[in-house]
């Protein structure tokens, strides 16, 4: 004897519809931009990814719409399309906030302080990982890892760092964002929306007004390697320790004091407070072993 589906309390449910196509106008528009971004592949199966970045651009996440269009043009299968998009975490997949706030939970980040920043900033907005402000300002996630160990723990904002940040400035910097008050990253340009960042990974330049010239550089602790590769040799540096205990200098070795210009990181002592957050000590809030 058999059994129906529907005896079985399955549901097999109706196919998915296609996915509706965009306006006329837009497509037009989008259409004009995917063949530049085509025209710099010798093969235009190579152009998927900053197609997908374009379309983000157009609606804020990936869309079943642009998924669509980047199989049109592109001479693919939908199919092909969505292991892409759903492979890469930079795309979303739904819609998200006007900043995306990524805190960084890899070894180092996590330690300094990422994970307690994370933990904060959930309970603050009062969303998960992922997840949206009703407010559709602010979208957070998690990340592995910002390329700024020197400075951590370290949050971004549509790609753009926010350095040797605390619970406090992390949660200072999220109101600010839905407040609409003005937020200047630790390095690097402006601020943007994210619609306006998928548009610059998708290939296109940055037309603001100074923004490029504003782009920064990685910080001093990242390039010690480089300058060490060319040959180039620094003076010995000693610091004071972290608890700012005794400490014996070798005779003849002088102490590097630095200026309050130098960006130095959350890890040279003895710097005490952030240098993005300078209310605010960087670093773990409580004593090892608690």
């Amino acid at each position: 004897m058999t059994t129906s589906s529907s005896e079985r309390g399955v549901s097999l449910g109706m196919p998915e519809l296609p996915a509706p196509a965009y306006p006329d106008d837009v497509r037009a528009r989008l259409e004009t931009d995917a063949r530049e971004i085509i025209a710099r592949y010798p093969d235009s199966r190579s152009a998927l990814l900053p197609l997908l970045h374009l379309v983000q651009s157009e609606e804020g996440h990936v869309t079943r719409t642009g998924m669509r269009f980047c199989a049109d043009v592109l001479g693919l299968t939908t199919a092909e399309v969505t292991a892409v998009a759903t492979f890469y975490t930079m795309y979303r997949r739904r819609p998200s906030g006007d900043y995306q706030v990524g805190v960084c939970t890899n070894t180092l980040c996590a330690v300094m302080g990422g994970d307690a920043i994370f933990e904060e900033l959930q309970e603050h907005l009062g969303v998960g990982n992922g997840e949206t402000t009703d407010d559709g300002k602010v979208t957070l996630e998690h990340i592995e890892c910002n390329a700024a160990c020197d400075f951590a723990p370290v949050v971004m904002v549509n790609w753009e760092f926010f350095d040797n940040q605390t619970p406090d400035s992390a949660r200072r910097l999220v109101d600010d964002l839905r407040a609409g008050r003005e937020v200047t990253p630790t390095r690097g340009a402006r601020l943007c929306t994210f619609k306006e960042t998928a548009r610059m990974l998708a290939g296109f330049p940055d037309e603001r007004p100074g923004a490029v010239e504003e782009s920064g550089s990685a910080g001093p602790a990242s390039l010690v390697g480089l300058r060490l590769a060319k040959g180039e040799t620094a003076p010995a540096r000693v610091v004071h320790p972290r608890d700012g205990g005794p400490h014996d200098e070798p005779r003849g070795t002088a102490v590097h004091e630095p200026s309050p210009t130098e960006h130095l990181s959350s890890h040279d002592a003895p710097q005490d407070t952030s240098a993005s957050d300078p209310d605010h000590p960087a670093g773990p809030v409580a004593e090892e072993g608690e």
